[in-house]
């Protein structure tokens, strides 16, 4: 299985910020994995330039979000099928984040989920529990719940990345025990050949460790993605991983 190493930019970028994609695919073009996916989501405002710029380059662009449906009266909303248009390969969708500042649901997750698969893109579809429910012991329960109604019902191609909310750029880590029995629970709960990615302060020191555990197929990377001097360390990190 292919490693997937993708970068979720968030509410960070302009165009200056090119020089750091350039940068990065400078130095895959040198020496990166062969057996890697690269992934970058920036703002939806830079997704088209850069798929157009960097399209001679191993490093794919995506969307953070989508609405689900493909055209109509949402004012500021992008659909799947214009990330589509603009270049991009896969969409994030049900990001803690999104969930928390928006209020999206686990059916608001699969319904955008449905909408990435017809527009003929890779959804990756974030779960994750928070720290309240992991002190509580709750953490396999409410992943495994946000999977049940958030994953389709298809053999079309997806992602799943395990964020625990509580490790979103806190700079905070689950043990390497946590990851694997999480990851462990989630293969469990979906097909062999779906790509599993840990997401929750991933970074240049803890990267290789992190890649090294059972069914951790890639990473979901926040702030180390914003410069290639730390996202490219994690992508080499995924060298060899199967």
């Amino acid at each position: 299985m292919r490693a997937l190493i993708a970068g979720n930019w968030k509410m960070h970028g302009l165009a200056a910020f090119r020089s750091e994609v350039a940068a990065l695919a400078a130095k895959m073009a040198a020496s990166a994995p062969a057996d890697c996916d690269v992934l970058i989501c920036p703002p939806a405002t830079l997704v088209a330039a850069f798929a157009k710029e960097f399209s001679g380059t191993a490093i794919q662009f995506g969307g953070q979000d989508c609405h689900a449906d493909p055209s109509g009266a949402h004012t500021g909303d992008i659909s799947a099928e214009m990330f589509a248009d603009a270049g991009a390969g896969l969409v994030i969708v049900g990001h803690s984040e999104r969930r928390a500042d928006h209020n999206e649901s686990d059916a608001d997750v699969l319904s955008k989920t449905k909408a990435v698969l017809r527009a003929g893109l890779t959804p990756i579809i974030c779960v994750g529990e928070s720290e309240a429910e992991r002190k509580a012991g709750k953490a396999l329960d409410i992943v495994g719940g946000q999977l049940e109604r958030s994953l389709p019902e298809t053999s079309d191609d997806f992602v799943v990345a395990y964020e625990p909310v509580w490790a979103i750029g806190t700079g905070l880590t689950p043990t390497l025990a946590d990851i694997a029995e999480m990851h462990a629970f989630i293969r469990s709960k979906t097909r062999s050949d779906v790509r599993i990615l840990y997401g929750g302060s991933v970074k240049p020191g803890n990267a290789q460790d992190i890649l090294a555990i059972d069914n951790v197929n890639g990473a979901l990377v926040g702030g180390a993605s914003l410069k290639a001097g730390d996202f490219y360390p994690i992508v080499m990190a995924a060298g060899g991983k199967q």
